[in-house]
């Protein structure tokens, strides 16, 4: 009996150590966002997706059209054969 009434009482400490540490942490500044790498600049890429297929992906991927983006050679080629002219 004696073991579990101190092993409750350790549990509660913890509790409210951990309580408190995040109180803390919520009154703190926010701290400012990191620098940039070239790695979350190139993500920053915009999204096109492909005139045929609807596939999305990045516009530095992209293969320009007449009619807009394509995922590759074969779907702009094969959109602009289905255009009635």
């Amino acid at each position: 009996m004696k073991f579990f009434l101190l092993l409750g009482l350790f549990f509660v400490v913890v509790w409210l150590f951990r309580g408190g540490r995040r109180r803390g942490e919520r009154g703190a500044p926010p701290q400012p966002p990191a620098a940039p790498s070239d790695d979350a600049q190139s993500s920053s890429e915009s999204i096109v997706a492909c005139m045929h297929c609807g596939l999305h992906l990045p516009q530095g991927e992209a293969v320009s059209g007449d009619a807009g983006w394509f995922c590759g050679d074969a779907h702009r080629l094969a959109h602009d054969s289905n255009k009635p002219r």
